[in-house]
């Protein structure tokens, strides 16, 4: 007897032998057992899923021995007829070859004449929707009112391309997928009468390549086994179709988490010279990313997702160090690559830049948080000293014991550079008591920067109003941001903005100095500085010591808009700016101070 292959010698031959269609089977047993047997039915599925192997069990409870019934016994020789195809009444009709009007009127008249010897005459047409409109109109009328005799099984991989008007006739069974676990169980059984030796991962390797469908992980088996012999392992799965190890998959994936680009192109570029399909290498990567998406968003139910133990530790791991909101951006720039994959000259030069924009995607900043920071800028004027005040937050957390000492009250004003340089620390945090008199402390010091910072760069001074100084140590000035205004430091924390303080320190008589940006809550009463750079004295002789008197009030309100410049060029010629511009494709109408 000629050799049969696995996918016709193991082909199941009743419905407790279908894999992972119990949806389907079930219902056709039901519909036997109640004896509520319709005249059509329709099998939809992808390729390998059992639509045509269904349809022919089917047929053998129909017409078996004293049929209908389910359970008929292995050596019924109608069913036999069947499984070998010499059945007179079980007609299997190729759509393709068959589509004509002239095939479909012959299907017409012979569908008048009673069975041979069954029960029922059935046509089971596979991939009918090759047949032509006209054809299809043909049939309609036998279709709707066939003999009592007669019944119709279709399979298509393709039901959009079938007319409504046979739809509407037929009972429709959609087939699914097969998931991974019972393609590696099946194959495994197979293996195992074989009497053939296979690791599991080799296992999970044929189940991933065949996507869902058991007749081509059956085949994949069979030419396995031609190959490699009775022992096959992982490796000999990879090399034979191209496939990429779970490993090198999750090792590229990591490096994108990362945002490791040395890495990453190198892991890529080692898959390619092993000759990896690299548009299954890009879909792998993009399923592995679904995966930890969908894991996050489940909070890691693994109920939802088709993974080995190995592959859910992977997910727990990876998915700790990137948001859901990166995850999205990264997939949105792999499946645009995937879309264009098939048309590009260089795959490997297309994916590589992919690489490199999904590595962009996942540092980027979201568009709503970059729209509320312009909104909080175009909001227009300074923002008056009594709206800055801040409301009372929390105490400044356990590092108050490490600032410095209060300064010694200093008469003169301009000799902050040794106090400043050895005394870093604001005292202000210290106490809520209004700004120490006289001295000129880091305090002092934050306004004259902040008044100097914009007259030169309104723009930049914009952000600096939410900052406060944090120490001045080894000629180290650290800036910190309250949390509230956290995101601010991604904005203000370039090569620009740190020569530009460097640049106003030196001025006030800090040279060399180097300027840090932290998180940190603002001390508790403190208030934001004045932008009026001759506002300092005032400030400071209305808080004199008790029985002077004090300044008048209206000098700081009076000077608040005359003391900073504003240069309409400079603000347009802003970089930050121009940047704005150019990602939201836009352009200034007015500018006003």
């Amino acid at each position: 007897m000629s050799y049969q292959v696995i996918a016709r010698k193991y082909r199941p031959q009743r419905f407790a032998d279908v894999v992972g269609q119990e949806h389907v089977t079930q219902t056709l047993s039901n519909a036997i057992e109640q004896n509520r047997i319709a005249h059509a039915y329709l099998f939809v599925g992808p390729r390998g899923t059992g639509k045509t192997t269904i349809a022919r069990i089917f047929a053998k409870c129909l017409n078996c021995t004293g049929g209908p019934k389910i359970d008929f016994p292995d050596d019924d020789p109608r069913a036999n007829e069947i499984t070998e195809g010499r059945s007179l009444d079980v007609m299997e009709i190729d759509g393709a070859s068959n589509r004509g009007i002239d095939e479909i009127r012959e299907l017409r008249e012979t569908a008048k004449y009673a069975p041979a010897g069954s029960k029922f005459k059935i046509y089971i047409i596979d991939e009918v929707h090759m047949l032509t409109k006209e054809a299809f109109n043909a049939l309609l009328k036998t279709l709707e009112e066939p003999p009592a005799h007669v019944k119709f099984m279709f399979a298509t991989t393709e039901p959009e391309k079938v007319l409504p008007t046979i739809l509407s006739r037929c009972q429709r069974f959609d087939l699914r997928r097969i998931p991974s676990a019972l393609i590696v169980s099946h194959l495994g059984y197979i293996a195992k009468k074989e009497g053939v030796k296979i690791d599991d991962a080799a296992l999970h390797a044929i189940a991933r390549g065949s996507d869902g469908g058991m007749r081509d992980a059956e085949s994949t088996l069979d030419q396995l086994i031609s190959f490699c012999g009775n022992e096959i392992a992982e490796a000999d799965v990879l090399s034979m179709f191209g496939l990429t190890a779970q490993s090198q998959i999750y090792s590229l994936a990591g490096a994108l988490l990362a945002a490791q680009i040395e890495p990453a192109l190198r892991e890529f570029n080692d898959l390619a010279k092993q000759g990896k399909d690299l548009g299954r290498l890009l879909s792998e990567l993009l399923n592995h990313f679904r995966n930890l998406l969908i894991y996050q968003v489940s909070r890691g139910d693994m109920r939802i997702l088709e993974v080995t133990e190995a592959e859910a530790a992977v997910l727990k791991e990876q998915s700790s160090t990137v948001t859901s909101d990166a995850l999205t951006r990264i997939m949105e720039v792999l499946t645009d690559c995937e879309g264009r994959l098939r048309d590009a000259a260089s795959k490997k030069i297309l994916i590589e830049v992919a690489l490199l924009k999904a590595i962009d995607a996942r540092n980027a900043v979201s568009l709503d948080s970059v729209l509320k920071q312009l909104q909080e800028l175009r909001s227009g004027n300074p923002i008056a000293p009594s709206a800055l005040t801040p409301v009372a937050a929390p105490a400044r957390p356990v590092e108050k014991p490490v600032l410095h000492k209060p300064l010694a009250p200093s008469a003169k004003p301009a000799e902050p550079a040794a106090p400043i340089s050895q005394a870093p620390a604001p005292i202000v945090a210290e106490v809520a008591a209004p700004v120490s008199q006289g001295e000129l402390d880091l305090e002092s010091l934050w306004t004259q920067l902040v008044d100097s910072i914009g007259r030169a760069s309104p723009f930049v001074r914009a952000y600096f109003v939410e900052a406060h100084p944090v120490s001045f140590l080894k000629n180290i000035f650290t800036i910190g941001f309250d949390p509230e205004f956290a995101d601010h430091i991604a904005l203000v924390d370039n090569a620009r903005n740190h020569a530009l303080v460097q640049t106003k320190l030196s001025e006030l008589g800090f040279p060399n100095s180097q300027v840090k940006f932290v998180k940190a809550e603002a001390p508790v009463g403190r208030s934001k500085p004045v932008p009026a750079p001759v506002a300092a004295a005032p400030v400071k002789a209305s808080v004199a010591p008790n029985g002077s008197k004090p300044a008048p009030p209206p000098a700081p309100v009076k000077t608040k808009t005359e003391s900073i410049p504003f240069n309409k060029d400079d603000f347009k010629n802003d970089p930050l700016i121009q940047k704005a511009l150019e990602i939201f494709k836009g352009q200034i109408v007015d500018v006003r101070s």
